[in-house]
């Protein structure tokens, strides 16, 4: 059994730890090394079974990111134990939950910290699918290809193949069960935009290009003073949101990629500088947040829970799950979101093809190579995606569910928006699969943080280039 650790206490330990440990974690390398792994887990399987046999309960400690609310709304700590208490496992097993409260950026490196760490270790922790390519190459997650194999629902088309790609490494083996995927688009208060003269009554929002977006953020600027217009993340401290929700969703809409034909990653181009313009255009015009708002890590529960249903935002580019707030069991409640709210897909930048753009992402879960309840754990997996439970989960989070039969469920379908947001993924693309992907959003961040706080488009992107060069090398990067 593991003994919790508080990190705070522990972290110039755990990061001297943390670099030895990388340097040994990669995978086996030939059937020696493999054989002692499959002896130190069949250990680890005994040493469970005696604490079974003994009276002792096994275990499960369960990691994830907690945005600071109050953890008895957080859909996945309701959902965790809703299926907790019906497992017929669950007199000899028992949960320790060790949320790690944190912005996106900061809980990535907390969490590499614990996996690297025997004794800080947990046996369940929630990977970004972005995430787990890096996770996998540091060896910090554990194979799952065995234990998938006799997963029933895993091969009979029970989860969407392209969620069962995005939890697949560069080797080819699965290394987590993903729980919830997303789309994003700009959602936008009907009464504000109506008030604005950027729709009639009734009308829907359909920007056809970047321009219109402007459009609509100076007739809100114009006849509604106090309401911010638009609302997109824009800061190091929201991290991936702001790499992945903004300006990825930009770029993507001006028919570039991050990473080229070639695999080096695009440092100077026109669709980088295009990007960066409209922020600085959303910025300089005054269409945005204050800094002092959308440069922290709680910009985006502001923006969801408070702006956008206390009528104080116009326009915001985010995700789909941000609706489980406003339902009766959300965060923040909003009696009648559903026909306050309308959902508008992002244009490309002059509305060419595709004509529209998403990006998708989504979590996972994963059993940390360092877990000492492997077992145990998987079975543990396996009752909270059970449809039953997962159902509940989903619903609670506001996520598009990664599970095909409960896509199809009354309930899932009925929610307002998700028709529309189901509808984005004919679009979607998804951030490359690459291990110096996380390195290169950290980038990002800054680049965006920089022209939003007034650097030029120009400098920033310069910023960029020699940063990205710096962090993956000369040879990896295009201007």
């Amino acid at each position: 059994m593991k003994k919790k650790q508080v990190l705070s206490l522990m972290l110039a330990s755990v990061m001297v730890f943390s670099m030895a440990a990388c340097g040994n974690s990669s995978a086996p390398a030939d059937d020696t090394a493999a054989k002692d792994d499959a002896a130190a887990t069949t250990e680890d399987d005994a040493a469970a079974t005696d604490d079974a046999a003994s009276g002792e309960k096994q275990k499960i400690t369960i990691t994830w990111r907690d945005d600071g609310t109050d953890i008895n709304l957080n859909a996945n700590y309701i959902a965790l134990n809703a299926a907790y208490e019906a497992w017929d496992k669950k007199d000899q097993v028992e949960l320790d939950f060790a949320p790690i409260t944190a912005s996106e950026g900061d809980y990535f490196t907390k969490i590499a910290l614990q996996l690297a760490d025997p004794s800080t270790c947990p046996d369940l922790v929630c990977e970004d699918t972005f995430q787990l390519p890096n996770d996998v190459s540091a060896g910090y997650l554990t194979n799952l290809d065995s234990y998938v194999a006799d997963y029933e629902d895993w091969n009979n088309g029970l989860y969407f193949e392209s969620m069962q790609s995005a939890v697949t490494g560069a080797d080819g083996s699965v290394y987590g069960i993903p729980y919830c995927t997303d789309t994003r688009g700009i959602f936008y208060n009907r009464e504000i935009m109506t008030e604005a003269g950027v729709i009639a009554e009734g009308e829907d929002f359909e920007p056809k290009t970047w321009q219109d977006i402007l459009d609509a953020c100076q007739k809100v600027k114009d006849n509604c003073p106090d309401v911010v217009p638009f609302w997109c993340n824009s800061g190091v401290a929201t991290g991936e949101a702001t790499s992945m929700q903004t300006y990825e969703m930009l770029l993507y809409g001006t028919g570039e990629r991050l990473i080229g034909d070639d695999g080096k990653w695009i440092v100077n181009s026109d669709g980088i500088k295009d990007s960066l313009q409209f922020l600085s255009d959303i910025y300089t015009n005054g269409y945005g947040p204050s800094l002092s708002l959308v440069l922290n890590g709680q910009a985006s529960n502001t923006s969801a829970k408070e702006y956008m249903p206390e009528g104080k935002l116009a326009m915001s580019m985010d995700g789909i799950w941000i609706t489980g707030n406003w339902k009766d069991t959300g965060a923040s409640p909003w009696e009648g979101y559903a026909d306050k709210v309308g959902l508008a897909p992002m244009p490309t930048s002059e509305g060419q093809d595709p004509g529209s753009v998403t990006l998708a992402g989504g979590w996972a879960y994963s059993i940390p190579e360092n877990s000492d309840q492997k077992d145990i754990t998987w079975e543990f997996i396996k009752q909270v995606m059970s449809p039953e439970f997962y159902l509940q989960y989903i619903m609670q989070a506001g996520n598009i569910a990664v599970r095909t039969d409960t896509a199809e469920e009354a309930e899932y379908t009925a929610q307002p928006l998700f028709g529309i947001a189901t509808q984005f993924l004919e679009t979607a693309d998804f951030r490359p699969q690459n291990d110096q992907y996380s390195t290169v959003s950290t980038s990002i961040q800054k680049m965006v943080e920089s022209v939003v706080s007034g650097t030029s488009p120009e400098d920033a992107m310069k910023q960029y280039g020699t940063d990205v060069a710096r962090d993956v090398g000369d040879e990896n990067v295009a201007q």
